[in-house]
């Protein structure tokens, strides 16, 4: 019989690389890790009274939008990850499809988002612990609160790939059932609104029509829908990933945006006052509608098992985000590559990269405390970032495509390739734009822009980077080969 981790590592050695991480983390496993990332209760508890307040009820429709159409950006990777499963996710498949300028922005673009990502999924979890321990949050306790969680997270990945799956599994399955309970107990007996009132708009108007308020709560569905791409950066440690990880990428979206859409529907059909959210006369609708729900105890017990998620959710970003500084580092596309692709003989995980993205992550939330507009304006930036970083792959799969890339591996699209790879790009270009429309209501015309100017700032930043440093030129790791690599005939 052949070893199938032996079978998985003679193929990576095909791709140009050697392995150096232990490949434990099941099919499973994987699909927990996406899930934890993407965490249907961090998703929605974020954003739930932001979507109330600028489209109301009908802002539910966002977590389907965004579901039909991240799936189409899935297909896609599921296609590249299954010829190439290499660590690091979009700056190798980005790499394989186009070459190493575009791989080196795309990551560039992609490990800013995950490093503000980090550090926004770290704050927000900072509100629930002042409720379940009674005390109120400052800015700088909300700060500490947070870097405490980056510390754990930071610690509970360099455990080790063992340790990272049990976890995210323990995660996965805390969310889910929390989901399921919380929200069937608040339909079964604390339901205050009829089913219709997903289509009540409560006469929001903007500009005359209702079209720019349904926009503006765009944010739902297209902050919620994604973590699933987490599954393909730690290709190297699962194993059979050309199968696996399309199937763990899919099922995330699958399971993950279906608990999205239960959670946030109960939550809306348990408000007593619609329009006091919509208003902002009630400033904390989820905790209102706890209290009363569950009592003050039973409150505190949801509590835990929100901030089991966002820890779980952090302990995923930062998992992500090590393996791309890892592949980056190994490609020698940054400075002190050598010192940021060492991998622990021990846990057999990129610890310098790990102690790299909690560092940054601090840094930021350090800066909330003093500066919390400017932060706020830069972690505004991990959304959009994330999705640039993803239109950057379907783009370069696109124009592998048609350099004359035909996917073999074990998923590949067929025919489907094309219409697939042109609806990801109207897709994402779509997404982006409506994340980049000025915010509504801002202060003063650089809040109002705050997202459009970050993310400039980043490109920029990135481009200067490529021109003076040149870093995407020190190696000859395989580059820009796709459409050099044949199908075999039968697929």
């Amino acid at each position: 019989m052949v070893d199938v981790t032996t079978s998985d590592d003679d193929d990576l050695k095909a791709l140009g690389y050697s392995a150096q991480f232990e490949r434990s983390m099941s099919l499973w496993e994987n699909f927990a890790l996406g899930f934890t990332y993407l965490s249907p209760v961090v998703g929605v508890y974020s954003v739930f009274a932001i979507g109330m307040a600028a489209g109301g009820p009908p802002m539910i429709w966002w977590y389907l939008i965004a579901a039909l159409g991240q799936m189409i950006v899935c297909l896609t990777f599921c296609e590249v990850v299954s010829q190439f499963p290499i660590s690091g996710g979009l700056y190798p498949w980005c790499r394989r499809l186009v070459g190493k300028k575009w791989a080196w922005m795309a990551g560039w673009i992609y490990g800013w988002a995950l490093f503000t990502s980090i550090a926004a999924v770290s704050a927000g979890a900072a509100p629930f612990v002042g409720p379940l321990l009674g005390f109120t949050t400052t800015p700088v306790t909300a700060g500490l609160l947070a870097i405490g969680l980056v510390v754990i997270s930071t610690l509970t990945n360099l455990a080790g790939t063992r340790v990272l799956a049990r976890v995210a599994m323990f995660g996965f399955i805390c969310e889910i059932l929390g989901a399921i309970v919380v929200g069937a107990f608040l339909l079964l007996f604390h339901r205050h609104q009829p089913i219709g009132v997903i289509f009540n708009t409560f006469g929001i108007v903007k500009s005359g029509s209702y079209a720019p308020a349904f926009l503006g709560a765009a944010i739902v569905g297209l902050f919620t829908c994604y973590g699933f791409e987490a599954c393909g950066d730690v290709a190297e440690e699962t194993p059979n990933p050309g199968v696996a990880i399309p199937k763990a990428m899919k099922s995330t979206i699958y399971v993950g945006m279906s608990a999205s859409i239960f959670v946030a529907l109960a939550l809306i059909l348990s408000l007593p006052d619609v329009m006091g959210v919509i208003t902002g006369r009630v400033a904390n609708p989820i905790e209102d509608a706890l209290n009363i729900a569950f009592g003050p105890i039973g409150a505190k017990a949801v509590v835990v098992v929100v901030l089991v998620s966002f820890l779980s959710c952090a302990l995923s970003m930062q998992a992500a985000a090590s393996r791309l500084v890892y592949a980056y580092a190994r490609d020698e596309m940054v400075v002190a590559s050598g010192w940021l692709s060492k991998v622990s003989e021990k846990h057999h995980v990129p610890m310098n990269a790990l102690v790299l993205s909690g560092l940054i992550a601090c840094a930021v939330l350090v800066l909330g405390m003093f500066f919390a507009d400017a932060v706020n304006t830069i972690v505004s930036f991990a959304v959009v970032g994330i999705y640039a970083g993803f239109q950057m792959v379907v783009l370069g799969a696109t124009f592998a495509r048609g350099r004359g890339w035909q996917p073999h591996g074990r998923f590949h699209l067929g025919a489907w390739g094309w219409p697939v790879n042109l609806a990801g790009i109207a897709w994402g270009l779509s997404s982006i734009a409506i994340m980049l429309r000025p915010a509504d209501g801002a202060p003063t015309w650089y809040a109002s822009y705050g997202m459009a100017l970050t993310f400039g700032a980043v490109i920029v930043s990135g481009l200067l980077y490529m021109a003076l440093g040149r870093p995407y030129d020190r190696s000859d790791a395989p580059a820009g080969d796709a459409w050099l690599r044949r199908r075999p005939t039968g697929l």
